[in-house]
């Protein structure tokens, strides 16, 4: 009984065994390679699938999400004779499992190699400084090349990006010194802008302030005037309001003759006829005053015009 059991056991075993190999379950976005005898036979897609046990075999089972591939830096040799080093990154996709199973041995190296010599080709075309700002054309270039040979592989090349760009150290430098200049020239521009234009705000600040200076210059001599001519108006409507005599008016002109005597530089000075009539005025008004007391004062002599009357010096 002994032996019977164990060869049940073991065709239990390799009925389980046959029915493992006979149920496939491919995840989602990925797919299998089946091969009969070695020879192709069908791909197969996601889900549950049904396969020859010990007929049918999985050659290979390949993701078909898309990749990103980083590639480590590249020598290329610039236009004119500069070596720098560039790193890539690539981004395909598999479209067909059995082309990238038997059309290429390894896409991964064969992609590499194929960027390789194609950003060789593209830099070669260029100097360092297109090669340094030209970044999307170098990108759209490569992309274009991958995307057509590998296209036979059953490989889409989705994107292709150029994560850096090393000029060798020396270059380096000289950029650096260079774009420090220019930071430095566009400080100076900027600080001699700015100096500028706070003289001209200032130029401008102090021709309003003179314009508005004067304008209150203006108004405030033009009021003046105005209260003048408005103080003169008022003080001859009370003289003709008050119908002065000849006597107010001779002391009047009395008062005025000490202010025009006033200041050493007043040598000469002309006394008008007005003041004879002033002197006969007060004349005639102390002697009626004297007429009560004594004798009457002479009357003073009328000047026909204007006479000159030498100021004294006094030493």
């Amino acid at each position: 009984m002994e032996p019977i059991i164990i060869v049940l056991i073991i065709l239990v075993v390799l009925v389980f065994i046959a029915l493992i190999k006979t149920i496939q379950v491919i995840p989602q976005a990925s797919a299998a390679i089946v091969e009969r005898f070695g020879r192709y036979t069908r791909t197969l897609n996601a889900g549950l699938n049904i396969v020859v046990p010990f007929i049918d075999t999985i050659r290979n089972r390949i993701d078909l999400r898309e990749q990103v591939v980083p590639f480590p830096p590249q020598p290329v040799i610039t236009q004119d004779n500069l070596v720098v080093n560039i790193d890539t990154v690539i981004y395909y996709q598999v479209t067909d499992a059995r082309a990238a199973t038997y059309e290429v041995a390894s896409y991964i190296q064969a992609i590499e190699q194929l960027t390789v010599t194609t950003l060789r080709n593209i830099i070669g075309g260029m100097d360092l400084e297109r090669t340094l700002t030209s970044r999307e054309e170098i990108n759209a270039a490569l992309r274009g090349v991958l995307d057509e040979a590998t296209g036979k592989w059953g490989i889409r090349v989705n994107r292709v990006e150029l994560k850096a760009i090393e000029p060798p150290t020396s270059i380096q430098d000289s950029m650096e010194k260079q774009m420090r200049a220019d930071r430095d020239k566009r400080a100076a521009i900027l600080q001699a802008e700015g100096v500028r234009q706070s003289e001209i705000l200032r130029a401008e600040g102090e021709k309003q302030s003179a314009i508005l200076r004067a304008e209150g210059e203006a108004r405030a001599a033009a009021l003046r005037a105005e209260g003048e001519a408005q103080a003169i108006r008022t003080v001859f409507e009370s003289i003709h309001a008050g119908d002065p005599d000849q006597k107010l008016l001779s002391y009047q002109y009395l008062q005025m003759l000490p202010k025009i005597a006033e200041g050493d530089a007043n040598k000469l000075w002309i006394v008008p006829s007005e003041i004879g009539d002033a002197l006969k005025g007060l004349g005639g008004a102390f002697g009626n005053l004297g007429g009560l007391g004594g004798a009457p004062a002479p009357a003073a002599p009328q000047a026909p015009g204007r006479e000159r009357m030498e100021k004294p010096t006094i030493d």
